[in-house]
């Protein structure tokens, strides 16, 4: 894909299960691709993996706490969301699912998602039991009317010795549904366009 992604700002968000080691990984590549990347984590993320990985990686610091200025002295919520022009959470846990269909603001990562009026995909990652759930399901219906967009997670052999769906979708197709939704929204909208052959001669 070349550098399909440069000078593109994307916001991460990295939620506490245990495929957030994968999250740095696909934090790589997009790097990789010329990306500009900002890290949320939230606290159970810390848990998973450290800070320093992602800002090895990004060159920038990671956010968590909503009342710790980094870079935005109106507010990481606010400068994080402006800025992103696309919002990936990789992985999403049920926690994290919940949280957005409800429209809580109890953390940097919900309340950054509630100020962005950039697309925002979301990787589930959870027990396969867990992803079956009618509430884990509901939220989920719920999030797609509301316009979030789902990259399902993938069956396969899960940490808890499950095997079901519940993987995070691997960090490559995670890359191609950025670039893709990014190349999309950069397309013209046809209903814009005017057919030359159809302009009137202003008189």
């Amino acid at each position: 894909m070349g550098n399909s992604l440069q000078g593109q700002e994307i916001l991460l968000g990295v939620t506490g299960g245990i495929a957030a080691y994968k999250a740095a990984d696909l934090c790589s590549r997009l790097v990789q691709l010329g990306a500009r990347v900002s890290v949320i984590m939230t606290e159970s993320a810390h848990h998973f993996i450290g800070p320093t990985t992602f800002e090895a990686l990004t060159g920038r610091p990671v956010c968590t706490d909503p009342f710790v200025v980094q870079e935005h002295y109106r507010g990481e919520h606010i400068g994080l969301a402006q800025r992103a022009r696309i919002v990936v959470i990789a992985p999403a846990t049920a926690q994290t699912l919940a949280r957005l269909a409800g429209g809580f603001a109890d953390d940097l990562l919900s309340t950054a998602v509630l100020v962005t009026t950039a697309p925002v995909l979301l990787a589930p990652a959870m027990n396969c039991d867990m992803w079956a759930k009618p509430a884990v399901q509901r939220n989920v219906a719920r999030l797609l009317a509301d316009g979030f967009q789902m990259i399902d997670p993938e069956n396969g052999w899960l940490s808890c010795g499950q095997i079901g769906a519940g993987r995070m979708a691997s960090p490559e197709s995670i890359v191609v549904r950025i670039v893709r939704q990014l190349q999309t929204a950069e397309l013209p909208d046809a209903t814009q366009q005017t057919d030359p052959a159809q302009q009137k001669e202003t008189p």
